[in-house]
């Protein structure tokens, strides 16, 4: 595929289609990698975006309780020190 370079204030860029950026998943950033003479973008995916609002809707449902204590009755600290 050619696509033309373009003017972008002082710089100069690219247009991706709408069609492009929906086949792989480009929404705000992508990741350039530069190697042996090709320049590749890569999407970079946020596998943990939304987790903020989600942890805070659990808390709010009381549904962030431990499953079991973090620290046990029989829990001997000496020997880590």
């Amino acid at each position: 595929m050619e696509i033309s370079i373009i003017k972008i204030g002082n710089s100069k860029g690219f247009r991706l289609s709408k069609t492009i950026l929906e086949r792989y998943n480009i929404t705000d950033k992508v990741e350039m990698i530069l190697e042996k003479g090709q320049i590749i973008l890569r999407p970079i995916s946020e596998p943990r975006k939304g987790w903020d609002k989600a942890f805070k809707k659990m808390h709010e449902e009381g549904d962030d309780e431990l499953l079991f204590n973090d620290v046990f009755d029989d829990e001997n600290f000496d020997e880590w020190s």
